[in-house]
């Protein structure tokens, strides 16, 4: 895979819980990270006393989190509602030449700020809240 275009990187969200995706406006940076928690199984017997994990096990995660200025007013409330009423909707992050991660997310924090002499500009952050599927492109 060649260098790619980070405005390719996009985080699109549920806007009506019936799998309609729009792009969240007005993003400037985007990320999503994938962790999974190892189980240690390191016994007295381990082969030259190296650590063992057990395969499959432990929790996966999900972040995502985003960065940006207001260019649209339905994303933007559609976020805040979401955050305000604790719901899970689905996201979709599309990963350029690579594909498209999509799955329930909670929003955890949204933050904005401004400059006397600036934009407005805000900042997001989502947890996984259940399964995520991979769709590859």
């Amino acid at each position: 895979m060649g260098a790619q275009n980070g405005k390719d990187l996009l985080i699109k969200l549920d806007m009506t819980g019936g799998g309609q995706f729009d792009t969240i406006a007005g993003l400037r940076a985007t990320r999503i990270s994938f962790n999974a928690e190892s189980v240690d199984v390191t016994s007295l017997e381990s082969a030259g006393g190296w650590r063992e994990l057990l395969g499959g096990a432990g929790v996966k995660a999900a972040a995502i989190s985003g960065s940006g200025v207001f260019r649209d007013a339905a994303t933007d409330e559609r976020a805040r509602q979401i955050f305000f009423d604790g719901l899970v909707p689905d996201f979709q992050v599309i990963i350029p030449d690579f594909g498209i991660v999509e799955g329930p997310f909670q929003i955890t924090s949204i933050e904005y700020a401004g400059a006397h002499n600036g934009e407005a500009t805000y900042e997001l952050a989502l947890a996984s809240a259940g399964a995520l599927t991979f769709t590859a492109l």
